[in-house]
């Protein structure tokens, strides 16, 4: 670690910058957009989190990312000092701007802002932000405002009135990107789909897996025929280490990707926070230590 330090006026909100062990050496580059997992601890139960890169994606000498204080993962790095050693493990992009979009509509709620962030730092003129936030607790927002064509709010009201006019107002080719509390992302994407924009144009983030109630199910493994009953307290993966099954992973939170397995048959209840929108819809494959079956069967190929 090279830097600690706060960007929300209370303190809440840090931006870590993280530099290669090796001095001078450039680190891997990145899609504006994207976020890194990082271990949060020393131990080996140590969890891993996913953190949104904020810094400038090419050939960069730092990552950095912002760090809100919810969770003993966040608190623990949060509490990192200057010359600490973090470990840092998956570069991924589900956020990624599109192309070949005429314009971006960006929409952030709270810690939500750092893809945003991002992708604002990179899109420059061609994006809009709309950007709500609780007073005192806001972070970068003079950044955004000095990227591209911003509205900050630190009332719901205003926010509200604010995305409605910008929702009507975009050009044919606008594409939409929400990240924030799960209540802002769906009162979101709802007020979009209201007006009539399509599905191919609603992009998405969250870093807060789904609370829905989990249910019981059979899973079945093609390629050994057996059949594994999954009870809701259960993970696929925990039922898989019983059963002897060998399975890559790592973070069993849902964001490194490692115990990705292919699905044959059956709906899947995403709960990861590694897959793009397009892999959720195609729905043909899961990350077994935290997604499920959204029916009564699971087909896996293992």
């Amino acid at each position: 670690m090279v830097h600690s330090t706060a960007v929300a006026p209370d303190g809440s909100v840090r931006r870590i910058d993280l530099a290669p062990l090796r001095s001078g050496d450039a680190l891997p580059s990145f899609v504006p957009g994207s976020h890194v997992v990082v271990r949060c601890g020393d131990d080996a139960s140590a969890p891993y989190n996913a953190y949104s890169l904020i810094g400038p994606p090419h050939a960069p000498s730092l990552y950095s990312f912002a760090v809100l204080a919810v969770g003993a993962g966040s608190r623990w790095l949060q509490s990192r000092r200057p010359g600490d050693l973090v470990e840092v493990d998956t570069l991924r992009s589900t956020f990624a701007p599109v192309l070949r979009a005429r314009r971006h509509l960006l929409v952030a709620g709270g810690i939500g802002i750092t893809p945003i962030l991002s992708l604002a730092r990179w899109l420059g003129s061609t994006a809009e932000v709309h950007y709500v936030h609780r007073p005192e607790h806001g972070a970068f927002a003079e950044d955004v405002a000095t990227s591209c064509d911003a509205r900050i709010s630190t009332a719901r009201e205003d926010f509200t009135s604010g995305l409605a006019g910008a929702l009507t107002r975009q050009p044919l080719g606008t594409h939409l990107f929400v990240c924030g509390p799960p209540s802002l992302v769906e009162a979101t994407l709802t007020a979009a789909r209201a007006v009539g924009w399509p599905e191919s144009r609603l992009h998405t983030e969250a870093f807060i897996r789904p609370d829905t109630p989990r249910r019981s199910f059979v899973l079945e493994l093609a390629r050994s025929g057996r059949t594994l009953p999954v009870s809701a307290d259960e993970s696929v993966l925990d039922v898989l280490d019983t059963a002897a099954v060998s399975v890559d992973r790592q973070c069993r939170h849902g964001v490194c990707g490692r115990c990705r397995t292919p699905v044959l048959a059956g709906a899947v209840d995403h709960r990861d926070l590694f897959l793009s929108d397009d892999e959720r819809t195609r729905s043909d494959s899961m990350m077994v230590c935290v997604s499920r079956a959204a029916g009564d069967r699971l087909v896996v190929d293992l």
